[in-house]
């Protein structure tokens, strides 16, 4: 694959704050890549600089091989869509696409065709003449994508651009860019902070965290081999345990030693091991079971129970589809050697992994406070 946006040694501050600290990321052609990660990791900063509304203290921004630090926003071949749609409400969706192409001067009848185009493409074929604000947030994002795409950019920068629209849309419309994408063949760059959004639409992630990147790789290399406790907690749930790596394939955590498939740790090395709650299996106590503990918590998802045990004072979780789990059982657990990552510990080593913190309350609270911290601190 041929790169299209190479940044080299990127660094972001303001006054004392280092937003980006050295960063070094290439982009492919065709490529749907997501930066992700919490409020205030710099992944909306990383695509405001290739955009060109920041200019990085030190570092190179190579666009098609040439270096573009200085070259303003609106001479790059890159258009950016944010949460806030920005359309022109004084103008009806026809006007709106057209915007950019009557600003290039195009002919009449050419911007007619790029309308006509853009409209089949995000299915809203028949709505030339509807006024903005008549339109649902859904028809207003796909505007907002059809306006963007009408200026034929190279790349399409996507920030947040899904976060106003309630879960049922959103799921739609994350298919409906990928199908885009793939449509056009051009680049995508979407900014996230969701871990399910992130995993189902990209080719490739990027996952940050404190103004650095912690781990690229495709979606299934992330969630199955991260790098570290704060990958393996950002990225779906984990139970992150302390361990000793005895030998290559033989672990041992929670007074139990356990065969596993990794390997090239030293001897009786201190570790992390990272086991996914849907990998443990529950088994009667002395039957295949290799650790033992108490329920404390069961909560109906849905379409899994996500049950707390606790063994030996660490707070484990487990999704199943097991109806039969109550509140104080003794429980078994048994862990494949495949279901078992081995991690070197790491700056995040200590912070993940135990559930005795976790609740739901915790978890609504922060999505509560997610976007007024992104409008009110740089990230």
């Amino acid at each position: 694959m041929k790169k299209i946006i190479d940044l080299k040694n990127i660094t972001v501050s303001y006054g004392d704050n280092t937003v980006l600290e050295n960063l070094n990321l290439y982009i492919n052609e065709k490529e749907f890549i997501t930066l992700l990660g919490p409020s205030g990791c710099g992944k909306t900063t990383t695509l405001r600089a290739i955009a060109g509304f920041v200019k990085p203290d030190s570092g190179d921004i190579i666009f098609e091989g040439k270096r573009i630090n200085d070259l303003p926003a609106h001479k790059r071949r890159v258009n950016t869509i944010f949460q806030r749609y920005a359309l022109f409400s004084h103008l009806n969706v026809y006007e709106n696409i057209a915007f950019g192409p009557q600003l290039q001067k195009k002919p009449k009848e050419e911007v007619r065709q790029i309308v006509a185009d853009m409209l089949k493409l995000v299915n809203l074929k028949g709505f030339e003449k509807r006024p903005i604000n008549s339109l649902s947030g859904g028809q207003q994002q796909r505007v907002a994508i059809a306006r963007a795409l009408a200026n034929k950019p190279h790349i399409l920068l996507l920030d947040e651009p899904l976060g106003a629209l309630d879960l049922k849309l959103r799921k739609d419309m994350q298919r409906e860019l990928k199908n885009i994408q793939q449509e056009l063949g051009i680049t995508f760059i979407y900014v996230t902070h969701d871990q399910e959004e992130a995993l189902s639409m990209s080719d490739t992630v990027v996952v940050m965290d404190k103004g650095k990147i912690q781990q690229i790789g495709t979606p299934e290399d992330i969630y199955n081999e991260p790098v570290n406790a704060f990958v393996a907690d950002f990225i779906g749930e984990s139970n992150i345990v302390d361990a000793i790596m005895l030998e290559d394939y033989l672990v041992t955590f929670g007074g139990v030693k356990f065969k596993c498939f990794d390997k090239g740790f030293d001897k009786n090395e201190f570790v992390e091991a990272v086991v996914r709650p849907e990998d443990i299996l529950i088994r009667e106590p002395g039957t295949q079971a290799s650790l033992t503990g108490k329920v404390t918590s069961v909560t109906f998802k849905g379409v899994h129970f996500e049950i707390l045990v606790d063994v030996n004072g660490f707070i484990w979780m487990i999704q199943t589809t097991r109806d039969d789990i109550h509140v104080d059982d003794t429980i078994g657990m048994h862990i494949e050697p495949d279901a078992i990552h081995i991690m070197k510990r790491s700056e995040y080593s200590g912070e993940f992994g135990d559930y005795s913190s976790f609740s739901d309350e915790m978890d609504h609270i922060s999505d509560a406070s997610y976007n007024w911290e992104d409008e009110n601190e740089e990230e």
